[in-house]
């Protein structure tokens, strides 16, 4: 669910910006202010889930996902659409924080790494799949893909009726969670990891999802179901990729895999202005996606 608030939107920036006079830096502030919520809540989301419980935390998250991201789809002020973004950004950073983790508590051993199995295929299935979706909803009306979230509502009543999980409790105050972790960054791989992380998601997010749609739309008149399939094409580069990887990372170091994916950005960035047409878009766009599957995981 959380990956939805981003990859279903993507395809319409430019329909947002032409209907709600904006430019493309004003645009990518959509995707900024659903993303900080979980840059800065995550630890806090972590211990109230530990402390009160996973249900307690993720159902009211959900449902703030759902309605704050419907009622997008319904703001005409520009405004107002950054507020609700950003209400719904705070829900999308507990289903985040905690999904992998209530699998964690569901299942050990073997069944564990096959939970978590799962739990990726469905993430790359749906990565794949929204961009589809959200550029033909887009073709009805700019604010159209503002109305998926709604499905997170019967995903929440699941949760809260169907979900038996053990709900482990810990005394573990915030201020303790945040020195263990700064403790850990000042290790020197760790904040390279935690910079190369950063970076990732700065070239994901600011100059691939925000600002690609525009090139698209500006230089071949892309509908939004062409930029929705090309962003489809990427997210499926990425779920291959992702599941070589343990075999990749077998013969390569991480700091090599690393390397590689960089490079794989750099010439990414680089060609993506030279293409002539949608169609030789292609081949970078899908190089975009397998450094993704060697960076992200």
């Amino acid at each position: 669910m959380a990956v939805l608030g981003v990859s279903s939107i993507t395809p319409a920036f430019p329909q947002i910006a032409e209907a709600l006079g904006l430019t493309p830096h004003q645009v990518g502030l959509l995707v900024a202010v659903f993303t900080l919520p979980g840059a800065t809540l995550t630890p806090v989301l972590g211990v109230l889930g530990d402390r009160y419980g996973r249900k307690r935390v993720i159902v009211p998250s959900l449902m703030m996902f759902a309605v704050a991201g419907t009622a997008c789809g319904f703001a005409r002020d520009f405004d107002l659409l950054l507020w609700l973004r950003l209400l719904q950004g705070v829900g999308a950073a507990a289903i985040g924080a905690l999904n992998i983790t209530i699998v964690g508590d569901l299942y050990s051993g073997w069944r564990r790494a096959t939970a978590m199995g799962y739990n990726a295929s469905v993430l790359s299935i749906g990565t794949a799949l929204y961009p589809a979706v959200g550029g033909m909803l887009a073709l009805l009306g700019w604010y159209y893909p503002f109305y998926l979230p709604i499905l997170a509502i019967p995903v929440a009543l699941m949760v809260l009726w169907r979900l038996q999980n053990p709900e482990p409790t810990s005394d573990q105050r915030l201020g303790d969670y945040l020195r263990s972790t700064i403790l850990a960054i000042r290790n020197p791989q760790a904040l390279g990891l935690f910079l190369a992380s950063m970076m990732t998601f700065i070239i994901l997010y600011g100059a691939y999802l925000t600002y690609l749609p525009f090139l698209l739309r500006w230089s071949f008149d892309s509908s939004p179901l062409d930029i929705g399939l090309l962003f489809s094409a990427t997210s499926v580069a990425t779920a291959a990729t992702s599941f070589r990887l343990g075999r990749l990372a077998r013969r390569f170091s991480s700091r090599k895999l690393i390397f590689a994916g960089f490079v794989l950005y750099a010439l990414t960035m680089l060609a993506l202005p030279l293409a002539p047409n949608v169609a030789l878009l292609l081949l970078p766009a899908m190089l975009f996606g397998v450094a993704n599957g060697i960076s992200i995981p």
